[in-house]
């Protein structure tokens, strides 16, 4: 109690001093966002280099503190709302995106963790070089329609047991990582979590499948001929390695957990049918607009999540090591993420006149036009360090935040700023959320994989030059 009380009290003097401009009127859930200066920013960058570096230097801290240090951050955000703008206005801000946005978010997230957990690919093949291409291209594909989170859980474990008995297999699980983990989900809202954001913000469901397909195929191609030039250099060199038993023999392949199958479609039918049905009804939670389509959306998706786990056979989920861990993470990780996001989000609203101005002018070309290069770069580079769905968000306000301007005229730089938070988010173990999830699997049943900086030399030498190449091809 003591600590908050200084927290508290700390944060409150802090908006006082720093921002004493910032407490004016604001008009609904908008903030003034010109009023308020970079130290604002301060506990979103803090939070996310929380958790790009919390569970690699400080493992066993992080892992049983991690929701204390997410609501600090998200206080140091809070408080000073507060005292700047007024309580009334502070709530209507924090509680529109948590509603509107984060709910939905976590969710979709959930339902795709729940369902697909109770999918399981049982057996197991030999793990050649165009078996596991095959592997490979069938989790990319995957990816798109159960999410990289869900394909990941369900094709990591058969292409580590096709692959136990190889001395050299720790690349096929990082280009794993490259293709099904983050490259393959950029073709739907479904597929990563950045572009279920920008749907949530009114971004068609087709839109990224109508204008990614392109890039998507580009770079997933090159890099999976890439992983199989590698694969077959590695499968040759272990034919004069000394044998290895195989641990799991041989056998025919099957899936199990078929009646999850009809509900993963189940969650597609709900999200169409939110994007084509518009009622026009809306209902007000603690003031906050929320609109019937959505609403009935979210609550199918959940139905269908506690469905799954009723029809589910928990043998088939023990087989695929689930538990609550993961999702209960995100959930809390995120809650603070969409907190600590809203003053961000009002600065860049201010555009030219706001505190990251300098941000605004350095991805607009001279002619006022935006930059898309610059666009694709910046919000890749951010993505790899940082979760990519709110460095993604970060630059759509950015674009404008305008969802029917960005996807007619600005197509392009929405091509890019899609393009850069998805595929780009493969570059370091924190870039998305299933990276570290495949490490630890991965690294639990033997594979001898690459610490942080290893994986990042893969990284640099696979992926960048992809990324140089596309980037002139389609956004230069």
């Amino acid at each position: 109690m003591r600590f908050a009380a200084a927290l508290t009290a700390g944060a409150a003097m802090a908006a006082a001093m720093l921002f004493p401009g910032a407490a004016m009127a604001a008009q609904g859930h908008e903030l003034a966002g010109e009023a308020m200066s970079l130290w604002w920013a301060l506990p979103f960058v803090g939070l996310l280099l929380s958790i790009a570096t919390g569970p690699l230097l400080f493992h066993h801290v992080w892992e049983h503190h991690y929701g204390k240090i997410t609501i600090f951050w998200a206080a140091l955000v809070v408080v000073p709302l507060v005292v700047a703008f007024g309580g009334s206005s502070a709530t209507q801000a924090v509680l529109h995106t948590l509603l509107t946005e984060y709910m939905s978010f976590i969710i979709l997230l959930f339902a795709l963790f729940t369902i697909s957990g109770g999918v399981l690919v049982a057996g197991n093949i030999h793990g050649t070089p165009l078996v596991n291409a095959g592997l490979l291209l069938v989790g990319a594909l995957l990816a798109s329609v159960i999410g990289t989170t869900g394909a990941s859980m369900i094709m990591i474990r058969p292409i580590i047991r096709a692959n136990d008995n190889r001395p050299f297999n720790a690349h096929v699980i990082i280009f794993f990582i490259f293709l099904v983990a983050n490259i393959g989900g950029s073709l739907t809202p479904l597929g990563d979590p950045p572009l279920f954001v920008g749907f949530l913000r009114g971004v068609d469901f087709f839109w990224t499948t109508a204008n990614l397909y392109r890039e998507t195929l580009f770079v997933g191609g090159l890099v999976l001929a890439v992983f199989l030039v590698i694969d077959i250099i590695m499968h040759r060199r272990e034919a004069g390695a000394p044998k290895i038993k195989d641990p799991t023999p041989d056998s025919k392949v099957r899936i199990r957990g078929l009646p999850n199958i009809p509900l993963l479609a189940g969650v597609i039918g709900a999200i169409l049918l939110s994007a084509s049905w518009k009622p026009g009804v809306s209902y007000s939670v603690l003031g906050i607009s929320l609109e019937l389509q959505n609403l009935v959306r979210d609550a199918i998706i959940l139905a269908l999540a506690f469905l799954s786990l009723a029809v589910s056979r928990q043998e088939y989920r023990k087989a695929n090591g689930f538990n609550w861990a993961p999702i209960a993470e995100v959930a809390k990780l995120f809650a603070g993420i969409f907190i600590c996001i809203v003053p961000v989000i009002a600065i860049l609203r201010a555009g030219l006149d706001g505190a990251l101005a300098p941000l605004v002018a350095l991805v607009t070309a001279p002619s006022g036009e935006p930059n898309d290069l610059a666009y694709f770069w910046l919000t890749g580079a951010l993505s790899s360090f940082l979760d990519n769905a709110p460095t993604y968000l970060v630059f759509f306000e950015l674009a404008g935040g305008d969802p029917q301007h960005l996807m007619t005229e600005f197509a392009s730089t929405l091509a890019a700023i899609s393009a850069g938070a998805v595929f780009m988010g493969a570059n370091t173990y924190v870039g998305n959320a299933p990276n570290f999830m495949v490490y630890a699997i991965a690294k639990h049943r033997g594979v001898k994989m690459p610490g942080f900086f290893g994986y990042m030399a893969w990284s640099g030498l696979v992926l960048i030059p992809a990324f140089l190449i596309s980037g002139f091809l389609f956004f230069g």
